[in-house]
């Protein structure tokens, strides 16, 4: 037995979910609510069939001609490319000789409906059929067993033909909601979701709930509905990305921040900095991100909290002029609105970054704002364990800023993922001589040793500077640390001529 051809949905993320497209000459139901994103994906798939040359037939039973080319319209497209039916003006297909000059679906019969259906296919013969929608053929039928023999009846009548055919169903006909009987009928089935959530814009996702002979990607996957069509965000699964990568070290060009690290964060590692406002968790990243950027290699920023041009005035006061690695085209900031973005986009622009424009080091800042991308926190961690391994696999050094709530005391986090990532990155403020200051230390580097010790941390004009090891301490961990030794090692204010 010969497979059949696989054919294009249209939509390249879908594609990449089914694992290259559908197998031609079967008969598949995209259902969900209304507003879901239904109609544009089924247009998508006759548009594609028209710039393959292949014939498209769209036969409406619930919109209009008009509505249909109001949608094509915003997208750009012209409805043109494929023929449409709709049964709102059958008169020329009828005659005149009818009692009704027009015929409206709810007055046709159900067997004269699909009779009409079937002829206007043979006079066609397109190989791309999308039929909207069968919430129409359900109400005609009055009955679920009148009405799946019809649907059994199209799907034998399409099966002598070389056509694909999509069935739109809006489930608004359907009392319990999906139609288990008519998924068994299909050969793929594919459901799409609109989320309304508590704030920001409507969230869209959908799923394959089964698609024969295809060993298609499993689970939700987020999209949107853009002008132009639909955009597919396939859910991340690391281990179907692995490159091979050397795992040396990424040093900051600051001798003492490195010694912390061993060397620096080894390629492919995730280093999660953690401290409250204030203590310089973005600067530090930034300085790697420099670092990275002088040896040109490309890096992106993905700015949740902060505006760019605060970014980037900040970096300039503490010597890291990041504008011209941008001009350069080295380093790429994407500010991120976390109210209208899902995690699978953010997913799919990180894999962009890295897969079309070779970013060796992602800085995300901060997990609070990727936080409130998600709507559970649960999910976080799980998405955020496979964007981490994902990365990890390409080779690519992350940083992770985590604000802790809090400025001194007892400081608690939103989330606490410091197991997923491979270093931990701890600033605190401590007091001594009657000054705040910063301390630095690492918790722990998976990538290598690493030091105990906990330095002094200074940032100014000049940039960062680590002191040597302070050896009398209390209470670091718990957020309220007491310096009790000697003030020597202690750096002071840089002289102002240097």
């Amino acid at each position: 037995m010969t497979l059949p051809d696989m054919i294009s949905t249209g939509n390249t993320g879908l594609d990449r979910v089914l694992t290259g497209g559908l197998p031609a000459n079967r008969m598949y139901l995209y259902e969900g609510a209304p507003g879901s994103g239904k109609t544009t994906l089924a247009l998508q798939f006759l548009l594609e069939g028209a710039r393959l040359g292949e014939r498209g037939f769209y036969i409406t039973l619930s919109e209009t001609k008009e509505e249909l080319t109001a949608v094509a319209v915003s997208h750009g497209w012209d409805i043109g490319d494929f023929d449409v039916f709709e049964f709102n003006s059958v008169k020329d297909v009828f005659g005149d000789d009818r009692e009704q000059s027009i015929l409206h679906p709810w007055e046709m019969e159900l067997g004269e409906t699909v009779r009409l259906i079937q002829d206007e296919v043979e006079r066609v013969r397109p190989q791309r059929v999308v039929f909207d929608s069968l919430s129409e053929m359900r109400l005609l039928a009055q009955e679920p067993l009148r009405y799946r023999r019809q649907v059994l009846a199209l799907k034998q009548f399409f099966a002598g033909r070389e056509t694909t055919v999509i069935l739109v169903d809006d489930m608004t006909g359907n009392e319990n909601g999906r139609d288990a009987q008519l998924h068994s009928l299909c050969h793929g089935v594919v459901t799409l979701e609109r989320l309304t959530l508590e704030f920001g814009a409507a969230r869209r996702r959908l799923q394959v709930q089964k698609l024969r002979g295809v060993d298609f990607t499993a689970g939700y996957h987020d999209f949107r509905i853009l002008k132009g069509g639909i955009e597919v965000y396939p859910r991340l699964m690391a281990s179907d990305h692995h490159t091979e990568f050397s795992g040396d070290v990424t040093p900051s060009g600051v001798a003492e921040l490195d010694k912390l690290l061993g060397g620096g964060p080894m390629r492919g590692t995730s280093t999660l900095v953690t401290g409250p406002a204030g203590s310089g968790k973005t600067t530090i990243a930034l300085q790697y991100l420099n670092a990275a950027c002088e040896r040109g290699e490309a890096c992106t920023v993905y700015e949740f909290d902060e505006r760019i041009g605060t970014l980037l005035a900040r970096a300039k006061a503490f010597s890291l002029d990041l504008r011209k690695h941008i001009d350069s085209g080295v380093l790429v900031i994407q500010q991120i609105d976390p109210a209208a973005i899902s995690p699978g986009e953010f997913a799919t622009r990180v894999r962009n970054e890295v897969e079309l424009r070779g970013s060796r080091m992602i800085v995300i800042d901060s997990l609070n704002g990727y936080m409130a991308a998600m709507p559970q926190e649960q999910q976080l961690i799980l998405q955020m364990h496979e964007l981490l391994s994902y990365l990890s696999q390409q080779g690519v050094v992350t940083f992770l800023i985590n604000p802790q709530h809090g400025l001194v005391g007892s400081m608690a986090t939103n989330l606490n993922i410091s197991y997923v990532a491979d270093s931990v990155v701890l600033l605190r403020f401590f007091e001594a001589g009657g000054r705040v200051r910063k301390a630095i230390s690492v918790l722990k580097n998976r990538g290598g040793e690493h030091e105990d010790a906990i330095r002094e941390l200074r940032i100014d004009r000049n940039g960062i500077r680590v002191g040597e090891p302070l050896s009398d301490f209390v209470g670091v961990l718990t957020g309220t640390p007491e310096y009790r030794g000697n003030q020597k090692p202690l750096m002071e204010d840089r002289r102002s001529d240097r």
